[in-house]
C-alpha cells in the first residue's frame, strides 16, 4: 500500500485555514481542508493520525487516502473542487416522442378515467411501443416544456 505524505506550504495552510474559518463552501471542500490540515507533516502542522481523523470527522479511512492521493497527484485546487462528471446521459425524448406525448395528452383518456395522469401517459407510451420505458417524471417534464398541463 502506498503511503502519501502531505507537506503543505505556508500559502496552502493559509488557504485551507481561510476555507475553514470563513466563507461558504461545499461539504466536500470543508472535509478536504480538514483532512489536509490534519494530515500535514510539514513545519506548520500538528499531525493527527488517520484513525483519529476518521473518528472525529466520521469518515472512512479510504476517503482520507483518496484525498491525500489526489492532493499529491493533482494539487490543492483539484482536491478542493468537485470533479465534473464524465457520465453521458442518453436523451430518451426526441422530437417524435415529444409529439406523441403531446398528441396522446390531447386525446381522450382511457375508459374508466376522467383525465390523463402522468403515470397513465407513461404506461400508454410503453404499451404503444413508442419507447421501451419512460418515467412519469420525464413525461411531466416534456409537458412542462411544451406548456401543456393535465386538466385542472
Amino acid at each position: 500500500m502506498i503511503r502519501y505524505t502531505i507537506h503543505l506550504t505556508k500559502e496552502e495552510v493559509d488557504v485551507l485555514q481561510g476555507i475553514i474559518n470563513k466563507g461558504s463552501h461545499t461539504t466536500q471542500t470543508f472535509r478536504a481542508a480538514y483532512i489536509l490540515l490534519n494530515c500535514d507533516e510539514g513545519k506548520y502542522s500538528q499531525k493527527v493520525t488517520n484513525e483519529q481523523l476518521a473518528q472525529v470527522l466520521r469518515i472512512g479511512m479510504r476517503t482520507i487516502d483518496r484525498v491525500k492521493k489526489r492532493f499529491i497527484e493533482e494539487g490543492l485546487d483539484s482536491v478542493l473542487d468537485r470533479k465534473p462528471t464524465t457520465r453521458v446521459y442518453d436523451r430518451k425524448v426526441d422530437g417524435d416522442l415529444e409529439a406523441n406525448i403531446v398528441s396522446l395528452c390531447c386525446s381522450a383518456p382511457p375508459k374508466g378515467y376522467a383525465k390523463w395522469t402522468l403515470r397513465l401517459l407513461a404506461d400508454k407510451l410503453v404499451e404503444l411501443e413508442y419507447v421501451d420505458k419512460i418515467s412519469h417524471v420525464t413525461v411531466g417534464n416534456v409537458l412542462k416544456k411544451t406548456n401543456l398541463s393535465l386538466g385542472k
